[in-house]
């Protein structure tokens, strides 16, 4: 089974690798600083640990919402609008025009490579905080991305919580990998725009092939809790393994937990053959000679 390549640019901004595609996740290239929206202003305390320029060109980005300059910057919009496909909600691509192409959840879309790699990409229904938050946050979506070589299907989450359009992703779909948006974001407090630590655990109990890859939980002040704490969080009820950090602007490629699940088999069948080989020493060494 192969497994994809994802490098960290910061925030929601994620480069996968698989199949022959390049996809890049909410474009966010700019440099730290604010953004006074109608009723809040957000701070950026981080740049990108890559720039536009050495991400380079891809096939695809899968915008989750343009609304909010946290997931779709100045600089991320200049660089999504110079893309071949940039998918996003559908009053998203209204906003934005071409290149962009609406996708409402569960809706669809194939694009092809060469005329031998194809990929589909099915939208799937995200709630940017908790219910009844939608006339304030707008439409958001996120991506399930399906390969046609042996690369396990890919769901990325989109900024929302665990509730019951999550839950039938997971009915629907058995990804290997979960691209997590989580931060616990809040700017209405006290309640929370992204997944905490108990979304982000609810998520992985509902997904139980998959690694868990948490994104979107640095660089901007209105985060309130870090990878560190989903890691201590997973720690804490034994499912560590499930979980995978992963550096800034590191090119780095998934163990996936079914690979990691055979690789942990094939030790203990050393171990245990080992031990059997050293109790039939044993034995033998106590047996009498005829």
């Amino acid at each position: 089974m192969s497994a994809p390549i994802i490098t960290i640019i910061g925030g929601p901004t994620a480069l996968i690798e698989a199949n022959g595609f390049r996809l890049l996740t909410d474009p966010t290239f700019d440099a730290p600083g604010e953004y006074k929206l109608p009723h809040i202003t957000l701070k950026k305390l981080a740049g990108p640990a890559r720039t536009a320029a050495e991400v380079g060109e891809v096939d695809a980005i899968l915008l989750s919402h343009d609304q909010h300059p946290d997931n779709f910057d100045r600089s991320g919009k200049t660089y999504a609008m110079a893309a071949p496909h940039l998918f996003t909600t559908v009053a998203g691509a209204q906003r934005l025009g071409s290149p962009a192409e609406g996708l409402a959840p569960w809706h669809s879309t194939k694009i092809s490579k060469q005329d031998v790699a194809t990929l589909r990409i099915t939208a799937t229904p995200a709630r940017h905080g908790p219910a009844g938050i939608e006339p304030l946050s707008g439409d958001v979506i996120g991506f399930v991305v399906s390969f046609s070589d042996d690369t396990p299907l890919l769901y990325i989450t989109g900024d929302t919580v665990w509730y019951d359009g999550v839950a039938e992703v997971a009915r629907r779909f058995r990804p290997g990998v979960v691209l997590l948006f989580a931060g616990s974001a809040r700017t209405r407090r006290p309640f929370n725009l992204t997944m905490n630590t108990n979304d982000a655990i609810e998520t992985a109990h509902a997904f139980p092939d998959a690694t868990i890859v948490p994104i979107h939980c640095d660089g901007w002040a209105h985060f309130t809790q870090s990878g560190e704490d989903l890691a201590h969080s997973f720690e804490a009820l034994g499912i560590a393994s499930r979980l995978r950090l992963l550096k800034l602007a590191c090119r780095q490629q998934l163990h996936l937990l079914g690979q990691l699940n055979r690789l942990q088999r094939g030790r203990l069948s050393i171990v245990a053959a080992h031990e059997s080989h050293i109790g039939t020493k044993r034995v033998s060494s106590h047996s009498p000679t005829w």
